[in-house]
C-alpha cells in the first residue's frame, strides 16, 4: 500500500513582500493552507490578495485595513525570511500526517493478466462529504466520485459511497501498467496510490528442430520457445515423469513489453526412446489458474529411433513329433520392421525336406535326423539380428505334457470314484445279507424241535399266531 501527501506550494518572495502580483488558483489553495498550520498566520496576505479560501467563512474576503503606523512595518528582507521558514514549516506539517488520520485514503496494489478485469479500491475511514476520484497512469481522472471523466468503456463504476469508490477494468492491456491515484479533496488534498502489474500471457510453446528419425547412439537437439511472457516464463523439459535439463535463453520486445524465452535440448538417444514423449512445458504466474486448459501450456514431440532388430524364433508347438508338419517363424523386433531372413542350420545344411519362406522355415515331414541347432538372421538396414532355436524331434508316440497333465489329472479322478463305489458295495452287501438271515430263523421257528411233519406244521402256525405279538421288517 502507498500513500502520497499534498505538497503545499511555495509562496513567491516577491509577493510576501509586498510586491503586486497575480496569484494562480494553486498559489491561492497554498496560501490557504498554511493558514491552518503553525506559524502560518497569512491572514494579512489574504485580505490584500483578496482571496476567497472555501469551507472557512473566518477566511472571507473583507476590506483591507491599513496600518496605524508606517514605521511599523518590517524591512522586505526580514519579511521574506520570516515567511520563507513558515511555509516551509508548513509544508513539513502537511507530508507528516498521523498514522490513523481517518481522512486519508488506503488503497492495494493489483496483480493482473492480459485480457483479464482489475478491480481498483479506495477507502477512508471518516468522510467530511468530500468527493473521492481516481485518476490514471497519465493522471488523467477516470472517476469523481460517480461521474465519469474519461471516455473509456472498459472503465466502469462498482461502488460509490462516502468512504469508498470502487472502479473495474476490464479487458486489461500492457499499457494500463502503472500506478493509478486515488485523491480527496480536503484541506490538505490527500492521494494514495495503487500500482497495477500486468501479467503479459505467454503463448503456447513450440518444438523445432526434430525432423527425421535418428539411429540408436545419435543426438537428438530440440528447441522449444514461447513469446509474450511478462515477466519471463520458464520452460521446462520432461520425459515421460523425468524432468530434463535444457540451456535458457531470452530475448526482449521493447515495442511490446514482453520477453520470448527458448531453452535448447540435447538428447542421446537409445532403443529405449523409440516413441518416446519429450515435452517442453511453459511455467508463468498467469497461466496458475485451475480453470485454464493445461494443454496451451505443454507441447509434446514424439522420437523415432532407428535400431537393429532383435530376433526370436518361435516354434509351431512345443512338442515336435516324426512324422508331422512343422515350421519355425523367425520374429525380428526393429526399427524399422526386418525386410531380409536367412536360414540356416549350425554345423551343418538345411535338411532336404525344410524350404525357406520368408521369415518362416517350413518342414514337410519331420525326421530324427531333423534335430539340431537352426539359425536366423534378420536385416532392416540399419543392422542385423541372430536367434537360434533347438529343435529335438520326438516319437510318434510321445504325448505333449500338457495332454499328459491332463490324463493323470482324469486318471486318478476316476480311480477315487471307483474305489468310493467299491466301499459303498461291500458294506451295503454285508447289511443285507446279515438281515436276510434274521427273516429265514423266524420262518422256520417252532418246526426245529418237531418228531414229525405234522407236528411241524401245527408249531408253525402256533408260531404264526404267536409271530402277532411280534413285527419284523425286511428291508
Amino acid at each position: 500500500m502507498r500513500v502520497a501527501h499534498a505538497r503545499i506550494l511555495p509562496i513567491p518572495a516577491h509577493l510576501l513582500a509586498g510586491e503586486q502580483h497575480v496569484l494562480s488558483e494553486a498559489e491561492k489553495l497554498s496560501v490557504c493552507n498554511a493558514v491552518h498550520r503553525p506559524g502560518g498566520d497569512f491572514r494579512r496576505l489574504i485580505f490584500r490578495c483578496k482571496i476567497s479560501c472555501p469551507n472557512d467563512p473566518r477566511l472571507q474576503q473583507q476590506p483591507a485595513r491599513t496600518p496605524a503606523r508606517a514605521n511599523m512595518a518590517l524591512p522586505a528582507s526580514a519579511l521574506w525570511t520570516l515567511s520563507s521558514f513558515t511555509v516551509l514549516l508548513a509544508s513539513v506539517h502537511s507530508n507528516v500526517l498521523p498514522d490513523d488520520d481517518p481522512f486519508q485514503p488506503v488503497t492495494s496494489d493489483e496483480m493482473v493478466s492480459v485480457g483479464g478485469t482489475v478491480t481498483l479500491t479506495c477507502r477512508v475511514a471518516e468522510s467530511d462529504n468530500s468527493s473521492l476520484q481516481w485518476s490514471n497512469t497519465a493522471q488523467q481522472t477516470l472517476y469523481f466520485g460517480e461521474k465519469r471523466a474519461l471516455r473509456d468503456n472498459r472503465i466502469q463504476l462498482h461502488r460509490s459511497t462516502p468512504t469508498e469508490l470502487s472502479i473495474t477494468i476490464s479487458d486489461v492491456q500492457l499499457s494500463d501498467e502503472g500506478d493509478y491515484t486515488c485523491s480527496i479533496f480536503t484541506m490538505p488534498v490527500r492521494t494514495a496510490r495503487a500500482t497495477v502489474t500486468v501479467l503479459g500471457v505467454p503463448g503456447k510453446p513450440q518444438i523445432s528442430g526434430y525432423e527425421d528419425a535418428v539411429e540408436e547412439g545419435g543426438t537428438v537437439t530440440l528447441t522449444c520457445s514461447s513469446s509474450g511472457s511478462k515477466p519471463p516464463a520458464k520452460l521446462r523439459w520432461y520425459k515421460g515423469q523425468e524432468e530434463l535439463q535444457g540451456r535458457a535463453d531470452m530475448e526482449s520486445d521493447p515495442d511490446e513489453r514482453t520477453y520470448t524465452v527458448t531453452s535448447r535440448l540435447q538428447l542421446t538417444v537409445t532403443e529405449s526412446d523409440n516413441n518416446a514423449l519429450i515435452a517442453c512445458v511453459v511455467d508463468h504466474p498467469s497461466l496458475d489458474h485451475p480453470s485454464l486448459d493445461p494443454s496451451v501450456k505443454r507441447t509434446e514431440q514424439a522420437l523415432s529411433v532407428l535400431f537393429s532388430p532383435r530376433v526370436l524364433i518361435q516354434p509351431e508347438s512345443d512338442l515336435p513329433r516324426e512324422g508331422e508338419k512343422f515350421h519355425l517363424q523367425c520374429v525380428g523386433n526393429g526399427n524399422p520392421d526386418p525386410t531380409s531372413f536367412h536360414w540356416e542350420k549350425k554345423d551343418g545344411v538345411l535338411p532336404p525336406l525344410a524350404k525357406v519362406d520368408g521369415s518362416f522355415l517350413r518342414f514337410e515331414m519331420l525326421n530324427k535326423s531333423d534335430n539340431g541347432v537352426y539359425i536366423c538372421q534378420a536385416d532392416n538396414g540399419i543392422g542385423k539380428g541372430l536367434g537360434d532355436y533347438t529343435l529335438l524331434v520326438q516319437d510318434p508316440t510321445a504325448m505333449s505334457a500338457s495332454s499328459g497333465v491332463d490324463h493323470a489329472v482324469i486318471g486318478g479322478v476316476v480311480a477315487v470314484i471307483v474305489f468310493i463305489l467299491l466301499c459303498l458295495l461291500i458294506v451295503l452287501g454285508r447289511y443285507l445279507i446279515r438281515h436276510k438271515g434274521t427273516y429265514l430263523t423266524h420262518e422256520a421257528k417252532g418246526s426245529d424241535d418237531a418228531p414229525d411233519a405234522d407236528t411241524a406244521i401245527i408249531n408253525a402256525e402256533g408260531g404264526h399266531s404267536g409271530a402277532e405279538d411280534k413285527k419284523e421288517y425286511f428291508i
